[in-house]
């Protein structure tokens, strides 16, 4: 186990009340969060996000992503389906760091794609590592998941963590002109299942 559970408390939001979950990673002290709507049952698959976290996106709105979108897309479908758990993993920009996504939005200005700029800047298209992931589905006593990704890549490193996925549950966000290169870029170089 790579993390712990730090406390729990009471979210309300705007679609619905949740229970917050704080963890630390053991390592670093580094946070992640997992938001539960809903009485949790091991016996049943449960509708789950791993939502990686996008400072620009998700607080700020940009419109260069469609993770904002994503993300209360979300909690909208976790809380309509009345059981479900969004897990936010503090991973900015691929696991490059917010500074250095900053660096890549300024590379993307020149002309290059997402996978161009991180490239550009030294990284992988995706630094991610989803393995935290499977501790936080584990502590929650989560056996089976239904998945909300388009991102088959997320899907094989959950199932190889050791998490049942039993269905992988399409969460597509509509396009606008600021960001339909990235979801070209995500379909074509990083194989993101977008078709409706």
């Amino acid at each position: 186990m790579q993390l712990i559970e730090v406390e729990k408390a009471i979210l309300p939001t705007r679609w619905g009340e949740f229970i917050i979950f704080g963890f630390e990673e053991k390592n670093n002290g580094k946070n992640h969060i997992a938001l539960v709507h809903g009485k949790i049952n091991s016996d049943i698959p449960i509708l789950a996000r791993v939502h990686s976290e996008c400072l620009t996106g998700d607080a700020f709105f940009s419109l260069r992503c469609d993770c904002g979108i994503q993300l209360e897309m979300a909690l909208r479908r976790i809380t309509q389906e009345g059981i479900g758990v969004l897990i936010y993993h503090r991973q900015e920009g691929r696991n490059i760091g917010l500074l250095n996504k900053i660096k890549a939005y300024a590379l993307q200005d020149t002309g290059l794609d997402t996978v161009e700029a991180n490239q550009k800047l030294g990284f992988s298209a995706d630094e991610r590592d989803f393995s935290l992931c499977a501790d936080i589905f584990n502590i929650l006593k989560i056996k089976k998941v239904r998945l909300l990704t388009n991102n088959p890549l997320k899907v094989k490193m959950l199932i190889q963590s050791g998490i049942k996925i039993v269905q992988r549950v399409p969460l597509i966000a509509e396009k606008n002109s600021k960001n339909s290169y990235y979801l070209k870029t995500k379909a074509n170089k990083m194989g993101h299942l977008l078709k409706k």
